[in-house]
């Protein structure tokens, strides 16, 4: 949370969940140190609900959840997509469906959060791998956010939201800076944006300025307009705006990739694939957009793709999609398997 904070982050509103509730107390412990504000509210819909209201009040507001919690978010992660509101969501991933079990880490929401509300949008999403990168990437979350107007995930699970190591911290940080209108209040029309950047500035609602915006298809006023052309015009810039500057959004980390067997992974397993020798390595730090075009090249030479993370698989499916090789995919599962196993299996 001292990432959230050291950008700027001055409003969090949740409802308490395990195994992500460290978090919110750690934000609201510091919350009369910074000047925040932090809100509990009756349920998840609402605590998304109530991020969004304060960031077109000129606040960067966050959320953290679990499973449970991130299914009943899934309306609002629409409604931020199609609103274009920056945000957090920081989810600490437990075992499910439902109500599953809080006390057993688990990656199963990753394709949850890319796919998780209806309709056609883009969002991203960032994986975390230790404290460090908490921090780092929780920043960079929201650099990202206000960055492209879209809500940022930092997914994580348990291992990662309870892991404790010594974190720097620094004195400077860049900060991506809102994108603020600043012609006359007369002339300003919420979703009127240059063809080049695609993203409309945004304005602070309480200070005078004629506003209207819905879920709805809508126009440059931010009015519905119930027709192809203006469904065409308003959802197609909010998947350009990601898959046209993926390039500048993905970050992977790569090590060995001559090697015949090349590991996949991201997160808490990455510590552990660390460690293994004479294999390639592909460290996710970006799950979304997913870096499609790179695992094509790396399965037109491996031989081996092996995917290692903590469900039944997920990434797994986007790495069989990408191989353009005839590398073998194969999915080393670590809520089956020991982690002892993995070195005979590369």
């Amino acid at each position: 949370m001292e990432g959230a904070i050291k950008v700027g982050c001055r409003f969090m509103s949740t409802y308490p969940i395990f195994p992500g509730i460290e978090i919110e107390n750690y934000f609201l412990k510091r919350a009369k140190e910074v000047d925040a504000v932090y809100v509990q509210m009756e349920d998840e819909i609402a605590a998304l609900a109530c991020v969004l209201g304060a960031v077109w009040t000129g606040k960067k507001g966050m959320t953290v959840t679990s499973g449970p919690g991130f299914s009943l978010m899934m309306e609002h992660i629409g409604l931020a997509c199609m609103l274009e509101v920056p945000c957090v969501i920081v989810e600490v991933q437990r075992l499910g469906p439902s109500e599953g079990n809080y006390e057993i880490p688990a990656q199963s929401d990753i394709m949850q959060g890319r796919w998780g509300s209806h309709g056609d949008y883009e969002i991203i999403a960032v994986a975390p791998s230790n404290p460090q990168e908490m921090f780092d990437y929780t920043v960079k979350a929201f650099n990202l956010a206000e960055k492209y107007r879209v809500p940022v995930m930092v997914m994580v699970d348990e291992i990662v939201g309870k892991m404790e190591e010594e974190v720097e911290i620094g004195e400077e940080i860049e900060v991506e800076e809102r994108f603020y209108y600043k012609g006359e209040k007369e002339k300003y029309l919420p979703y009127q944006y240059d063809e080049e950047k695609l993203i409309p500035p945004m304005v602070d609602i309480g200070k005078g300025y004629r506003f209207h915006v819905t879920g709805l298809t809508h126009d440059e006023r931010g009015y519905p307009v119930m027709n192809e052309k203006c469904q065409e015009k308003c959802v197609r810039r909010l998947v350009d705006k990601i898959r046209k500057k993926s390039d500048e959004i993905i970050e992977v980390k790569e090590e060995n990739l001559q090697n015949e067997v090349v590991v996949i992974t991201y997160g808490s397993n990455v510590k552990l694939v660390e460690s293994l020798p004479n294999v390639g390595k592909f460290i996710l730090k970006t799950l979304w957009p997913f870096p499609e075009e790179r695992v094509k090249e790396i399965s037109k030479k491996a031989k081996k793709l092996l995917v290692v993370e903590r469900n039944y698989g997920q990434i797994f499916h986007e790495v069989k999609r990408c191989n353009y090789g005839k590398a073998e995919v194969k999915l080393f599962s670590l809520l089956e398997r020991k982690e002892e196993e993995l070195l005979q299996e590369v």
